[in-house]
């Protein structure tokens, strides 16, 4: 089982109409370009290690599993704001199927690339 080349084809069948061109598998990465202007770059190690980047014009934000940043609520996961500030992870759960996180991270990437209300304090 190709952990990648599966999630690879889920992101295809079910977001196929959001995608400006075919998702691209590397070896130890898939990435896809939506039609919104996020560019995506997924990593599963396993269902407990892997991390999410996307960029969105001059933005870059990630989600991963990095065993750092004890003090937030999510840890091990947390999101690094396009600031390069930490947040909570709101959008994954370490465990979880590789495509249920990461089927949760595109649908809100659709929405909301830059995921405004979790990583802009009010009047920033």
């Amino acid at each position: 089982m190709n952990t990648h080349l599966d999630l690879a084809a889920h992101l295809e069948a079910h977001f196929g109409e959001h995608l400006e061109r075919a998702v691209d598998i590397k070896l130890d990465a898939l990435i896809a370009h939506f039609q919104n202007g996020v560019s995506l770059e997924a990593r599963f190690a396993d269902h407990h290690a892997y991390a999410i980047t996307w960029t969105w014009g001059e933005a870059e934000l990630r989600i991963d599993t990095a065993p750092m940043h004890a003090e937030l609520a999510t840890y091990p996961n947390h999101l690094h704001g396009p600031d390069g500030s930490l947040h909570p992870d709101p959008l994954t759960l370490p465990g979880a199927a590789p495509w249920d996180n990461l089927q949760r991270v595109i649908a809100t990437l659709l929405a909301d690339p830059l995921l405004t209300p979790l990583t802009h304090s009010p009047g920033a």
